[in-house]
């Protein structure tokens, strides 16, 4: 909790994000964003002290916008948006979402643009800062009007109703958690409850994380398509520069990279030409950095709107130049595509992966290693079942792939008459990043088996290169079991998880290739 992320009108960063979300990093409120917010609050409160009536501030909500509604129940209406919009269903959400949720809209009202009052933000950044995380169901957004109900479900803490988890991680009354926090419930007027509601914090903060978690995945499966390169005995000329300056991606430059530089120096590559000669690898081998890098671009892709969208001021109505103006900025779409397009990059990713960790294991096309890599075949099964459950996590993500953004369901009596599903998009993706870390680790499981299998090759002064050698003797130190009888895979398999997630892997490689991309 030591570090600080200061919050001004503009200038937020993916890392501030995932720096709230992930490592409770507090949150500062700069005077430039107090003065913004104040100068906002000042606009609204001129409108709604006037006779005509203006949508979010003297009106109701949605289909009921047509009600001009009288200053004494105003306060009332604001209450209730935030109590009738917390119609979450399901188990919740993880608290780094959360946290992102909160973090993010709390970033839109520091801009200036929604007209809630300084004091209410120092609420929210106060309810951050001591580790409160508001208990959000699973199921309730469509991703338009942004992401109500979980928002509105964070809204709540901030009244001192519902439910919330404290920094122990117990769950109880949220008004008992602010209270012993010495934090007070805001009482809320025109627009804050609105303006509390009305955003795509969800599905932002969960497409920020996942490019986070791509990106290192990304680099992870170059690695672990190198290893099985070299396990095959496969050439690297696939891989070299002018090859891939003919076609000209950036994603596939960086991983035909990788690949080059964890090969570097390796005995083992350039004999497919010996005994049971063949002309070329495999797809799944040679097009390795073509798929890898599709995906890299596609990442990049998404990358580039998440940032325009964490520059955006995103609220309805929003404050502009003095005004109070109704727009359509909240729906999803544009983050409901991307996040579609990274479930499909991560499913191609998983099968061409699975594609090779079945090479290793069929003798009929692995090169001379043992069949399912089984120390004494038969007998032992080796990695058979391990691949099953490769195959089981690569189904998953084919279906999780299936795109969330095509649907809609009209609500609000036809008013939300086009919603973008970008929540259930985001939720999804979470899954498939879950997913894509097995499948990957699988691969490790069975690539570094498979290059010790290799141990008599060494005679001929054929050894794996210094990078398959960091990473097999960090990941036995990691708790990956090596070549051996048969044994439960289940913990050697949980070990090759938390060695690829954790960056373990990357940093195994780089300490013999150096960076890579």
């Amino acid at each position: 909790m030591s570090m600080q992320i200061v919050l001004r009108p503009a200038g937020t960063t993916f890392d501030d994000v995932i720096s709230v979300a992930r490592s409770g990093a507090r949150v500062i409120l700069s005077d430039e964003a107090l003065t913004a917010m104040a100068a906002a609050r000042r606009a609204v409160e001129g409108l709604a002290a006037a006779p005509e009536p203006v949508y979010g501030v003297s009106t109701g909500f949605g289909a009921l916008a047509v009600r001009h509604i009288d200053p004494g129940l105003r306060e009332r209406l604001q209450r209730n948006i935030v109590r009738s919009h917390a119609a979450g269903m399901g188990p919740c959400v993880e608290r780094e979402v959360v946290r992102a949720l909160m973090f993010l809209r709390l970033r839109t009202i520091a801009t200036g643009h929604t007209g809630v009052r300084p004091e209410v933000a120092a609420t929210l950044a106060a309810v951050l800062n001591a580790g409160i995380t508001p208990v959000v169901p699973e199921y309730g957004s469509l991703g338009c009007s942004g992401d109500l109900a979980p928002l509105a479900h964070c809204a709540l803490t901030l009244i001192g109703e519902g439910e919330a988890e404290g920094p122990d991680g117990a769950t109880g009354p949220a008004g008992a958690l602010l209270a012993a926090h010495g934090i007070e419930p805001v009482a809320l007027r025109e627009k804050e409850g609105l303006a509390l509601l009305n955003g795509t914090d969800g599905m932002l903060g969960m497409l920020i994380m996942a490019c986070a978690d791509f990106g290192r995945l990304l680099t992870a499966a170059d690695i672990t398509a190198a290893l099985t390169l070299e396990a095959l005995l496969g050439t690297d000329r696939v891989l070299a520069p002018g090859l891939h300056a003919l076609r000209p991606h950036p994603g596939l430059a960086v991983s035909a990279g990788n690949m080059r530089r964890v090969l570097a120096g390796s005995g083992l590559t350039g004999h497919h030409q010996d005994s049971a000669p063949r002309v070329q690898d495999a797809y799944s081998v040679r097009c390795a950095p073509q798929v890898a890098g599709a995906a890299r671009d596609t990442l990049a892709h998404a990358r580039t709107v998440a940032e325009r969208e964490l520059a955006a001021a995103v609220d309805n109505p929003v404050v502009l130049d003095g005004r109070v103006e109704s727009n359509g900025n909240f729906h999803g779409a544009p983050l409901g595509y991307v996040l579609d397009f990274l479930a499909i990059a991560a499913a191609d990713l998983g099968s061409i992966t699975e594609r090779r960790t079945d090479r290793l294991l069929d003798r009929n096309r692995s090169h001379g290693l043992p069949p399912f890599l089984a120390e004494d075949a038969g007998v032992d099964s080796g990695l058979m079942i391990a691949h099953y459950t490769q195959a089981a996590l690569v189904g998953e993500l084919k279906r999780l792939a299936v795109p969330a953004s095509v649907d809609s369901v009209p609500t609000s009596a036809m008013q939300e008459d086009h919603v973008s599903m970008g929540w259930s998009a985001a939720r999804k993706l979470r899954a498939a990043m879950d997913a894509l870390g097995r499948v990957v680790a699988v691969e490790l499981y069975a690539a570094t088996r498979a290059i010790e299998l290799r141990a008599g090759l060494a005679e001929q002064g054929l050894r794996p290169g210094p990078a398959a050698r960091a990473v097999i003797e960090a990941a036995r130190a990691a708790g990956v079991a090596g070549a051996g009888p048969d044994r439960r895979p289940a913990p050697d398999l949980a070990a090759a998880e938390r060695f690829v997630r954790s960056g373990d892997l990357v940093r195994a490689a780089e300490s013999a290739a150096g960076p890579l991309g």
